[in-house]
């Protein structure tokens, strides 16, 4: 049969050559889910321009964010329901589809459509990935094939943006624009994925006769979508605007009415509240959340400095976050190797916070508009390495703090809270930047007015008349906003003289914010003291009493 020449029956024991192969599909999948969260970052301006739908832009992210982060609690606890496989399977036909029609769009509403379709199978691609490495390797390996997926997480995060602008930058690749491969880009690789996990991917059957909570979906979904779009949002609209106080009231609503429905729900619950009680479980959902917060506002304060501060191309400052990747390789690899010798897993979350702490401080007191690029580079590194040690041990520990049949649920929880804290972290954080530029910006164009250079520069005629600072004099007109900032491509190629002040307020800024930033991850790291002192062990022992007892 052709099917036990691809892999093992299902409830046979994969072999290491086959678990391998199913950990290269998994990786896959990972790879291509983390990678559309940021590979539209550099690519939408010129997506948005072809499609005539700028003002549009901003959903084409948005859809994306809300329908992976709401999805990922659904796929884990409807595998542990239906079983790990024909779920992820179900998550990469569904990404492909999203995919194939993301790159066959005529309209920024058809993209934002797309997107959210996309979105639904990415939820399913990086929680589940975790889960199924949960089902077939001990845990003694486990913690070393997981440091692997974090980094594979953190590489495919920071290759997002460079991989963007290169395909938004060609005219035109194999008959279609060169944007629309940002896209058709995932099939290749979704298709390998799929083909990998069906070959060898063999599980056992399962079906659990269990009520599918569907209260509890509806009301996490009516919590997550409003603060998500208010997350999203709130710049353009104000954050005292009605449209955001609507969101915040439906958010509160849907948070009330989620913790309702799962004390209700009882074992039958999305997330069920006893879960909570193990207190590694509660306090590393606590972390992954203030982490999320922490580490995305900083991978998005990074990009935001090399381009806005050092002038450098969407591409290039994508390219110096590769410093990045090696730092989370670093942290995950070695973090995943310790912790599978010796089980002991509490110092890398308390280690990996202080690293976290520290760079933010650095970053914070730093970077300025005279830094040299390698400063942030080297910032970059212990960023990365921080990261690693805290994403993957702090995975593993909610994965073994629950019984085995909420294996899926315990891991989608650490996905679902990261995420949360990530999109919170990326909107709070690129917000405040932006209104703290324009109080900065503006103090230092009046004390820039006080130099008899400055304004010699700015009044002698041969600047004024030179076209490439036609949009810096409309600034000056205009004077410092968020509106007026939401377009900042003018900026490098204009007089440097005269750009001085606006430079310097965005360092200024980008300070600011990190030092916020650090303020968070250090509470992360008086937090991660009160985890248990317990080494981690396999649960294997725990499934084998269920099963004693059938």
């Amino acid at each position: 049969m052709s099917k036990t020449t691809a892999g093992p029956a299902p409830g046979e024991a994969l072999t290491q050559r086959q678990t391998i192969t199913v950990m290269v599909g998994l990786m896959l999948g990972m790879f291509l889910s983390s990678l559309d969260q940021t590979i539209v970052s550099t690519s939408i301006y010129t997506i948005a321009n072809d499609l005539d739908g700028l003002s549009l832009q901003a959903w084409a992210t948005t859809a994306y964010l809300i329908t992976s982060t709401v999805t990922t609690p659904l796929y884990g606890k409807l595998s542990d329901i239906f079983g790990r496989r024909p779920l992820y399977l179900a998550a990469i036909i569904i990404f492909l589809a999203g995919s194939l029609y993301a790159g066959s769009v005529h309209s920024m509403t058809e993209l934002a459509i797309a997107r959210g379709i996309q979105g639904m199978g990415a939820g399913g691609l990086l929680a589940l990935a975790l889960t199924i490495i949960g089902d077939i390797v001990p845990l003694k390996d486990r913690a070393k094939f997981q440091g692997y997926f974090m980094s594979v997480f953190g590489i495919s995060s920071v290759l997002g943006p460079v991989v963007g602008g290169a395909f938004a930058g060609s005219e035109s690749i194999l008959g279609f624009d060169g944007w629309r491969w940002v896209f058709f880009i995932n099939l290749p690789i979704g298709l390998a994925a799929l083909a990998v996990v069906f070959l060898y991917l063999h599980l056992p059957a399962k079906h659990v006769k269990q009520r599918i909570d569907y209260w509890g979906a509806a009301a996490i979904t009516l919590a997550i979508v409003p603060l998500l779009l208010v997350a999203e949002q709130g710049r353009s609209w104000g954050w005292t605007s009605a449209n955001s106080f609507i969101c915040y009231g439906l958010g509160i609503l849907g948070i009330i009415a989620f913790l309702l429905a799962e004390r209700r729900a009882g074992d039958y619950a999305l997330i069920p509240l006893r879960l909570f009680r193990n207190v590694t479980f509660g306090l590393s959902s606590l972390l992954n959340f203030i982490i999320g917060i922490g580490m995305f506002g900083a991978i998005a304060m990074l990009p935001m400095y090399l381009q806005l501060v050092k002038g450098l191309t969407p591409t290039e400052a994508g390219l110096m976050m590769i410093t990045f990747t090696i730092g989370i390789l670093t942290g995950s690899i070695t973090a995943g190797r310790t912790i599978s010798s010796s089980g002991t897993f509490r110092i890398f979350p308390i280690l990996g916070t202080a690293i976290l702490t520290t760079a933010a401080i650095v970053m914070g007191l730093s970077l300025g508009a005279d830094t040299d690029l390698w400063v942030p580079g080297l910032i970059a590194v212990f960023f990365g390495l921080g990261l690693g040690f805290c994403m993957q041990p702090l995975t593993l520990a909610m994965q073994v703090s629950v019984p085995s049949k909420d294996m899926g649920v315990g891991t989608s929880t650490a996905a679902f809270f990261r995420s949360m804290g990530g999109a919170v972290g990326t909107a709070v954080f690129i917000s405040m930047l932006f209104s703290l530029a324009a109080d900065k910006i503006a103090n230092g164009m009046k004390d820039a007015m006080q130099s008899p250079d400055y304004v010699k520069v700015l009044q002698d005629p041969a600047v004024a008349a030179d076209p490439a600072n036609a949009k810096l004099y409309d600034f000056f007109k205009n004077g410092a906003s968020n509106d007026s900032l939401n377009d900042t491509s003018w900026l490098h190629s204009a007089n440097p003289v005269l750009t001085r002040p606006i430079t310097e307020g965005f360092a200024h800024s980008i300070d600011t914010v990190m030092l916020t930033a650090a303020v968070l991850t250090g509470i992360a790291f008086l937090i991660s003291f009160a985890l248990p002192k317990k080494k981690l062990t396999d649960p294997k022992a725990a499934m084998k009493e269920p099963a004693a007892a059938h």
